[in-house]
């Protein structure tokens, strides 16, 4: 995979990635209060990016009530953050001109992150929309195994029946599945997004990259995952309005995170502009 040395300037071979490094609760800390300031400093960045979430939130929810089939949310609400780290991609790039003292401009941006069609960033997206596909294919299978197709009738009209007898069973396992698919993509992406708009390398490259750094920090990368989990379900909820600032601010923060689990990646312009 050819690589740019600096804009304008391929190199053959890329350099070898250096290994991810360990890191504390402290680095947390960090990241959330970097994502909070550089969500201050450029707000109307984060607020573009994170709307085509909102809004296309709130279309399912008008398209599923229109229809008369409110239960089809249900995998839709618990997966929609399985897709959520891929809206950080233009916000990565926003972190990234801060950092180094770039001008911040939707021009400047908007190029960088229209590049990306040309590089690894599909390819990646591809890998998050089958698994948010496939989830909701297990978690209606869970859903038709455990309360049975007859059931959806009862659903639509009520939702108590999700929290009795085997309503109850069927949330439990759908949880534990759909967090195992959670922690898969999580472990794919939390490292290896950042990496892919940071560095020219193979989204394979950057999946492997990225699972070692959870592997090397499991416990202080699950604390941040659960963080992630909580910050987009607290905001999902009011209308889906709240994700106009958890988005940014987790975006903004994955960046800052990615640099300090890869402190000795040797970093240029990532793509010529």
């Amino acid at each position: 995979m050819a690589r740019y040395d600096m804009p304008g300037r391929l190199k053959d071979e890329p350099d070898p990635l250096p290994d991810p490094v360990r890191i504390g609760v402290s680095d947390l800390h960090f990241a959330l209060a970097a994502g909070w300031r550089d969500f201050r400093r450029a707000p109307a960045f984060g607020l573009l990016f994170s709307a085509f979430y909102v809004l296309g939130g709130l279309a399912l929810v008008a398209v599923a009530t229109a229809v008369g089939s409110d239960w089809w949310l249900i995998p839709f609400i618990l997966g929609f953050p399985l897709i959520a780290p891929f809206a950080a991609v233009g916000l990565y790039e926003v972190s990234r001109r801060i950092e180094l003292g770039q001008e911040l401009d939707w021009r400047s941006v908007s190029r960088i992150v229209i590049a990306q069609k040309d590089r690894q960033i599909p390819s990646m997206a591809m890998v998050i929309l089958l698994m948010f596909m496939f989830w909701v294919f297990v978690a209606h299978t869970i859903f038709a195994i455990f309360l049975g197709t007859a059931s959806l009738t009862n659903v639509t009209s009520s939702t108590a029946i999700l929290f009795q007898g085997r309503g109850l069973a069927m949330l439990a396992i759908g949880t534990l599945i759909g967090a195992g698919f959670a922690l898969a993509l999580f472990s794919f992406t939390v490292v290896g997004l950042p990496l892919l708009l940071d560095y020219e390398t193979d989204f394979v490259t950057a999946i492997t990259t990225s699972i070692k750094a959870v592997r090397l920090n499991f416990g202080v990368l699950t604390i941040w995952g659960t963080v992630i989990a909580a910050l987009i379900l607290a905001a999902i909820l009011p209308a889906f309005l709240g994700l106009l600032i958890v988005l940014p601010v987790l975006g903004h923060a994955t960046w800052h995170l990615y640099r300090r689990l890869m402190p000795d990646l040797e970093r240029d312009q990532p793509w010529p502009v």
